[in-house]
């Protein structure tokens, strides 16, 4: 299938994307997103709060290694994640429903510039310090009886749209 070692992964170029999860609390959740953000080589993880870092068995077992190859980094809060984030230049946009948000469908990533994108827990989403912070929100259009979706879904939509 020839897939890239760890190494190779490594050393490979990456998606300009980060991908910031705020206090998301499933270890299973958490290991998705590692294996999603493998599929889609994405630059980096930032795990913040009380987001769970490896090595632990939960997250392996959805990551499947994938956390071995995903460059990651623990932050206090997400807070501190997107103000060092903006500082290094990225845009940094929350995954939310908010006022003025702009639909996924209506977004394009500007070829060679470098995204970041903030995930939040699953029951209370993105704090509304950090969705302050960013520079913009993202929505996912939704037309169901719910309200949200699981956030490691949301991760691969959002991850999907920075590639293609």
């Amino acid at each position: 299938m020839q897939r890239l070692t760890v190494e190779q992964f490594r050393e490979a170029g990456k998606t300009p994307l980060v991908v910031v999860l705020d206090d998301v609390r499933s270890m299973y959740n958490v290991g998705s997103v590692f294996r999603t953000g493998d599929a889609f080589r994405i630059e980096a993880l930032y795990l913040c709060g009380i987001s769970a870092t490896p090595p632990a068995t939960e997250i392996h077992k959805t990551a499947l290694g994938a956390e071995d190859s995903v460059a990651w980094r623990h932050f206090d809060t997400a807070l501190e994640a997107v103000e060092e984030l903006k500082r290094l230049g990225y845009e940094v946009l929350a995954v939310e429903q908010c006022e003025g948000s702009t639909k996924l469908n209506e977004f394009t990533p500007v070829e060679g510039k470098a995204y970041a994108v903030v995930l939040g827990n699953e029951v209370k989403g993105v704090h509304q310090e950090v969705i302050d912070a960013c520079n913009g929100c993202l929505e996912i259009p939704q037309f169901g009886t719910k309200h949200s979706m699981n956030v490691s879904v949301t991760a691969g939509i959002i991850m999907y749209k920075f590639v293609f």
